[in-house]
């Protein structure tokens, strides 16, 4: 099992920054992949950012260049540095870690989640 913590969320400014924080306990040793997802009402969990074991990122494309993804492994820690926020960033953001097991050549991903924290930014 693991447990995620996040923080940092709050209201902010078009234009203006955020640092989010997640914190990993647990069975820290079986995450592949940490990352974050947002959602609004309405509409699907889509992923934002995430960071493989091997310091690998991908981002989706409404935040190239805008957000940048880290990890620090020896706090355990995911962070999640948003730069010149738009409205249409506000959100709940929520922290993920992805385990992925074989069953035999079949890959099964177990995915654990943060309580989300919102992100508000106001034009």
């Amino acid at each position: 099992q693991v447990q995620l913590v996040e923080s940092g969320g709050g209201l902010v400014q078009a234009g203006g920054s955020l640092r989010l924080s997640c914190a990993a306990s647990g069975s820290i040793s079986s995450i592949n992949v940490l990352g974050w997802y947002r959602q609004t009402p309405g509409k699907q969990r889509e992923l934002v950012a995430d960071i493989t074991d091997g310091g690998s990122t991908n981002y989706a494309d409404s935040v190239k260049g805008r957000f940048t993804i880290s990890r620090d492994g020896a706090k355990n820690t995911v962070y999640l540095q948003m730069s010149s926020l738009k409205p249409e960033d506000t959100a709940v953001y929520y922290c993920n870690a992805r385990h992925t097991i074989w069953i035999l050549t079949t890959p099964r991903d177990l995915d654990y989640w943060g309580q989300g924290t919102q992100v508000t930014v106001s034009s």
